[in-house]
């Protein structure tokens, strides 16, 4: 279907899940998030759907929010969940921007989450206020980027406390690096 651009199994397994995997273990340590607490987690650009259904499969407890504004790929996104049988997973075929602002005939306010995470973008210097204006207070923003683009984040207006970065194993410059919403 053309969802990535890997092709090889190998580093599909590597870059995709393994990735993945690695931001979940990291921000679900214990590898459940409390079904108590409803924790709630938006994937931006979710494409194929990582890092976010590798997350809620790591951490099933969690509100899973996908968020892909490509039409294909969001049809993808739900013939995956309900291959799975995901439950408490909501796909909005959606700009994240536009989570931002629901329209006036709209009882909610803005969206918020938990945990954000922001991974393969394009624009990635455009998408990050909006990410992280999704945030909620004492939420975390996790991104899964090259260790290039990690001078946008100290430059982005934005109020997040960032971690030091974290490289993701078999990889030459990706890294990890998660924000804490200081608002």
């Amino acid at each position: 279907m053309n969802l990535t651009a890997i092709r090889d199994p190998e580093e599909i397994v590597t870059r995709h899940f393994g990735e993945s995997l690695f931001a979940a273990r990291h921000l679900f340590p214990d590898g459940a998030a409390d079904a108590n607490a409803r924790i709630t987690v938006a994937d931006l650009g979710s494409g194929a759907g990582f890092p976010g259904i590798p997350i809620k499969l790591w951490a099933p407890a969690i509100s899973l929010t996908l968020i892909e504004s490509n039409h294909k790929k969001s049809t993808f996104l739900r013939e995956v969940a309900r291959t799975l049988t995901l439950t408490d997973i909501d796909i909005q075929t959606t700009r994240a921007q536009d989570l931002l602002n629901p329209p006036a005939s709209s009882p909610s306010k803005p969206n918020c989450f938990d945990v954000v995470t922001l991974r393969a973008v394009e624009r990635f210097e455009e998408i990050l206020p909006t990410a992280a204006s999704l945030v909620a207070p004492n939420g975390r923003l996790a991104l899964l980027i090259s260790a290039h683009q990690l001078p946008t984040t100290k430059t982005a207006p934005t109020v997040m406390r960032w971690a030091q970065p974290i490289p993701i194993p078999l990889s030459n410059s990706r890294i990890l690096v998660v924000g804490e919403n200081q608002n």
